[in-house]
């Protein structure tokens, strides 16, 4: 289909006014459809109607916001931290005089090191003269413990024999005792009998002598039988008086029996009390054996003191317990020092922390494990770190003079904490943190190391 071209505008004339094309809208409609339009346009409708790299830079940046966000919101910061560390407070453990000293101002020690040596020689004195009562307990406590054996042996022995002589002397005075009450007894009653008869049958010989003796004279008896009276008359007499000598020796046997009988009694009661005496002295024996047990132990009170004195003599030699520079040296040589005085201190430069001190506001989310940054103000550089751990109470209620919240002067203030933190040693020497250096710590408590610490 074809169509005629339009009709070019005829130029206006100087007298009438332009007339507009009629396919022309009114210049007045079209301003006021164009708001419309980009009302009813929606966010998102807009978003699409923008060019790529358009989007891309929107995007790039609403990342950059929430990161920045996520980063700015995720760690804790303070700047009341320092650096810090345990150092070693150098005391003698025994008074005397610096006889050597190896160390001076800030010198950098090993673990090991020679660092001062006091007079040892009044401490070699002390090592001899215990060495020496050592000696003298040793020899003792042998003494002693021979003394119990032979205290034994000659207690043992002796009452051994103290009881066989007991009954040896029992015997004796039992068999003394029988032949005084028997043999002798008995001999003399039989001499005593035997002197009556023999007393009976001389008076009765005499007076039959007395009888024929007038009857001699007037023959009325032959001289015979005289002679016969006459020697039965002898007779009678002589053994009367054998009868009498047989019961004096009776009485004698008696009397030398009950001496027997006395001295074989008299020999039991001393054999009796050498036996009770024996029994007695074995009483030595526990008393040997207490004295060797103290003699024992007067050797290990003498091995103690030889101990201590040879602890005295290596205490005269200090060496480096830790390594670390010398600080605060307050020694020199030929100094008089004394137990417990400080001569120095050893900081151990390679076992810094950093101790920071954060409000308690800030530790809702801080756990050790997490990973901290640490910027040194005097190197102006930042080193690397991670939370050891955090402090059981404020450093106000460890403080010398703590507050009193109880006397009604209550002001609320936020307390610090503080918080241990490991640090990266630098390898560069230049770089060395010291204690008390001031620095800014960070924590950054949503690091990867806290999630593994929950």
């Amino acid at each position: 289909m074809s169509s005629s071209p339009p009709n070019p505008p005829q130029p206006p004339s100087s007298g009438a006014p332009p007339t507009p094309p009629p396919s022309a809208a009114p210049p007045a409609a079209a301003p006021a459809e164009a708001p419309a339009e980009e009302k009813s346009l929606s966010l998102v409708e807009r978003f699409r109607e923008l060019s790529t790299s358009t989007k891309i830079a929107i995007a790039a940046v609403i990342v950059v916001i929430l990161v920045a966000i996520y980063i700015y919101t995720g760690r804790v910061t303070t700047d009341d931290a320092q650096v810090d560390c345990h150092i070693s407070a150098i005391a003698p453990q025994v008074p005397g005089y610096v006889i050597t000293l190896s160390i001076n101002d800030n010198t950098p020690v090993k673990e090991g090191d020679d660092l001062m040596d006091i007079d040892p020689r009044p401490y070699e004195a002390e090592v001899a003269q215990a060495q020496a009562n050592l000696d003298v307990s040793v020899a003792q406590a042998n003494s002693a413990q021979l003394q119990i054996g032979l205290t034994r042996a000659t207690t043992t022995h002796s009452t051994s024999g103290a009881s066989a002589q007991q009954q040896s002397d029992t015997a004796d005075y039992s068999s003394s005792q029988a032949q005084l009450e028997q043999t002798a007894t008995a001999n003399l009653q039989v001499a005593e009998a035997n002197v009556a008869s023999k007393t009976a049958t001389n008076v009765r010989a005499q007076a039959d002598l007395k009888r024929y003796q007038p009857l001699l004279g007037t023959d009325d008896v032959s001289k015979y039988q005289f002679d016969a009276v006459e020697a039965n008359a002898r007779v009678a007499k002589s053994d009367l008086e054998a009868a009498e000598q047989q019961l004096a020796a009776a009485k004698q046997a008696v009397s030398i029996a009950t001496a027997n009988a006395q001295s074989a009694q008299a020999r039991m009661s001393r054999s009796q009390s050498l036996y009770l005496e024996t029994k007695a002295r074995e009483q030595q024996v526990p008393i040997a054996e207490a004295t060797y047990k103290s003699a024992v132990a007067a050797v290990e009170r003498a091995k103690a003191a030889l101990q201590q004195a040879q602890l005295n003599l290596g205490y005269t030699h200090i060496i480096a317990p830790i390594t670390g520079q010398i600080t605060q040296k307050s020694v020199d040589l030929g100094q008089y020092v004394a137990a417990g005085q400080l001569l120095f201190t050893i900081v151990p430069l390679d076992k810094i922390y950093i101790t920071a001190n954060f409000k308690e506001t800030q530790l809702a989310n801080v756990h050790p494990g997490q990973h901290a940054r640490i910027h040194v103000d005097t190197y102006n550089k930042d080193f690397d770190g991670v939370v050891d751990s955090l402090a059981g109470a404020s450093g106000s209620r460890q403080a010398l003079l703590p507050p009193q919240n109880a006397t009604g002067n209550f002001i609320k203030v936020v307390q610090r904490i503080p918080v241990k933190i490991l640090v990266k040693q630098p390898d560069d020497p230049n770089y060395t943190l010291r204690p008390g250096m001031n620095v800014e710590a960070t924590i950054f408590t949503r690091s990867h190391a806290a999630q593994n610490a929950q």
